[in-house]
């Protein structure tokens, strides 16, 4: 097996460092305190959404049940990357072991695939929901949630897995590397490489495929079909609500991927590290923190139920 070459004998001796932001104190500390203010924010703002849907007996439907779970991903994908990212902002460069390195990959990897498969499984929930509103409860039972959602978590694994350990047989000259990024991101790496990456590249781009563009594509047949169904409903109201669930999703949808395909699918010949940096800064600060404020903002359950839930605090601490 592939995983079995994964060896860190060169490796034991090579050890990585992050590119700092700035090396200027004041800087330092803004970014320090802006990037801390908004990892905050996402754990709340997704804590605060599987709370709700856990607490909430309406809100137990195959709908929040995946929400619940995009709100997980997005809390475990943020701080596999935030907490390193911020404790190297001061100070001198800190060093990551190449095993570390590793590590971060594989699962910053897992869990961004995970949601790109989460997002498209969520899309074939609203085609269900929207298309076929009468066998809805018949489709869509707790048992095809629950495979669905292992599947996805399964393949993201299998697929990290193998690129991580084919990343990692590569060898790495001289003891210390600087990488331009903030996480030990699939480009950057591969990029410090002293051996031919070609075939690498290749993989790195059927990996993007498998995890963007088919999900997308499929993302995309859905909507078709959902676009059609819903012009077909006479009442304004009924379109206007059957919009309104379709466009939160649709919004983190076009986020997620366009921001993944500019850094994983875009030539080689026509990316910076530096443009791959800040699109980065993207997916991991501003997507995982638009998850909750756009379910919550225009879906009116979730509002409601958030609204009661503090009512009811409010009320008991007030007795």
């Amino acid at each position: 097996m592939l995983v079995g070459k994964l060896v860190f004998n060169q490796s034991d001796r090579t050890e990585f460092v992050f590119r700092v932001f700035t090396t200027a104190t004041e800087f330092q500390v803004l970014l320090f305190l802006l990037f801390l203010l908004l990892y905050l924010m996402i754990l709340c703002g997704n804590t605060a959404i599987i709370w709700v849907v856990c607490t909430r007996s309406t809100l137990r439907t195959p709908m929040y049940f995946f929400l619940s779970n995009l709100s997980f991903l997005e809390i475990c994908y943020t701080t596999v990357v935030v907490p390193l990212m911020l404790s190297n902002i001061f100070g001198a460069q800190k060093t990551i072991s190449l095993a570390g390195c590793g590590a971060q990959m594989f699962f910053f990897v897992t869990l961004g695939s995970t949601d790109c498969f989460l997002l498209a499984i969520m899309a074939y929930d609203r085609y269900v929901a929207i298309c076929h509103p009468l066998h809805y409860t018949l489709i869509m039972t707790r048992k095809l949630c629950a495979q669905m959602l292992v599947g996805a978590l399964g393949l993201a694994l299998f697929l990290s897995l193998q690129l991580t350990a084919l990343i990692f047989t590569l060898p790495f000259c001289g003891h210390r590397q600087e990488i331009n990024h903030f996480l030990c991101d699939v480009p950057p790496v591969l990029r410090l490489a002293c051996a031919d990456i070609h075939v690498h590249q290749a993989v790195l781009y059927v990996v993007g495929i498998l995890v963007l563009t088919i999900p997308f594509l499929l993302i995309c047949v859905s909507y078709v079909f959902i676009t059609c169904a819903i012009l077909r409903i006479h009442s304004a109201e009924g379109r206007r609500r059957a919009f309104s669930t379709c466009s939160s999703h649709l919004t983190v949808v076009l986020l997620q991927y366009g921001c993944c395909s500019l850094v994983y699918l875009r030539p080689r010949s026509s990316t910076s590290e530096d443009e791959d940096r800040q699109i980065a800064l993207v997916y991991t600060f501003v997507t995982p923190l638009l998850n909750p404020l756009i379910y919550t903002l225009r879906n009116k359950d979730v509002k409601d139920a958030l609204r009661n839930a503090i009512i009811r605090k409010a009320a008991s601490e007030a007795n």
